[in-house]
């Protein structure tokens, strides 16, 4: 008889074992199930957002296009900083975030595109657009042999040949790389191309990436003087011949609200008149703005989405013609 009890104590133990392991199990797979529903939810909420802080762009694209098309026809025959809107940080309340929108001159850049000429569908080197780009980088305190390369290896990757420049490279160099790859051959569509480039070190790039723009045209840079800041005298020094910083920051400085009302009246200036610029550079100045940058955040509780597009306000109603989605630019 005791030894028939025990034999049932020690089942009933079992038992008790297995139910507590049992409900153990449970938990745990209930406590898994409950985070995984928490994540499937967060997900689906952030995906929310994202979506949401995207459609505000669009929106925020909207209205910048139609603040460009009202800066230019408001004064038609020349485009100034009047009114504060060149570089001027506006933010806009949205349910559930908050806008920041930035617009800029985007033709005040230097147009790395503009180092070839397109005739058809060739594109060749321009030795007017090397020259402004190698000043351009010399005057960014960038030593004048590395800028003569870059500014030959940058026209090799764009240009329809395939023979390197005497300071360029092609695809020849580019094949005995770890991880090699061939020349675009084609105009830049986004500045960040240049890291690919031979010479273009993450130093060089980042002094000059905040000065350089892909225009989608070979146009020498169309300078607007009428908008162009002091802080940016760099963009009209390259012009000269004998570039000088300081004498154009206060040149720059000078400059009333209004701007110049014609070209005629620019070049007749003694300052300007010192660049003995060709005509082709001459025809760079311009009064009015062609090119608009348009810098905007969306900030939500749990998305943040950046862009950065540009607008084409030649024809009416202005046009979106790039964007460019991101976290950094």
């Amino acid at each position: 008889m005791t030894f028939a009890r025990c034999v049932k104590n020690s089942e009933r133990g079992a038992a008790l074992l297995t139910v507590l392991l049992l409900v153990a199990v449970i938990a745990v797979l209930a406590a898994h199930g409950i985070d995984r529903l928490a994540g499937a939810t967060k997900l689906a909420s952030n995906a929310r957002e994202l979506s949401q802080a995207k459609a505000y762009l669009i929106a925020a694209e909207s209205i910048g296009m139609q603040s460009a098309e009202q800066i230019v026809s408001l004064s038609p025959g020349r485009t100034t900083n009047v009114g504060g809107w060149n570089g001027q940080e506006r933010r806009f309340p949205v349910p559930g975030g908050l806008i920041t929108a930035t617009l800029t001159d985007g033709g005040n850049c230097f147009n790395i595109n503009s180092l070839v000429s397109q005739t058809d569908a060739i594109l060749s080197a321009r030795p007017e657009g090397q020259t402004q780009f190698v000043r351009l980088m010399t005057l960014l305190e960038i030593p004048q042999g590395n800028a003569a390369d870059i500014a030959e290896s940058v026209t090799d990757w764009i240009d329809s040949d395939v023979v390197p420049s005497p300071r360029g490279a092609e695809d020849e160099y580019y094949a005995q790389l770890e991880k090699p790859y061939r020349t675009a051959n084609a105009v830049m569509l986004d500045v960040s191309e240049l890291r690919t480039i031979k010479g273009v070190t993450s130093d060089i790039y980042a002094r000059l990436a905040p000065w350089l723009c892909t225009l989608p045209t070979t146009d020498l840079s169309p300078i607007n003087i009428n908008t162009l800041r002091p802080e940016q005298a760099v963009l009209l020094a390259m012009l000269s011949n004998s570039p000088d910083i300081s004498q154009t920051r206060q040149f720059l400085g000078r400059r009333t609200d209004m701007g110049y009302g014609s070209l005629n009246d620019f070049w007749a200036e003694p300052f300007p008149a010192s660049f003995l610029a060709p005509s082709q550079v001459q025809g760079q100045i311009k009064l009015k703005t062609r090119w608009f940058r348009l810098d905007m955040t969306v900030a939500m509780q749990s998305a943040l989405v950046e862009e950065r597009a540009l607008v084409d306000v030649a024809r009416q109603p202005a046009r979106l013609v790039h964007r460019q989605r991101g976290d950094a630019f």
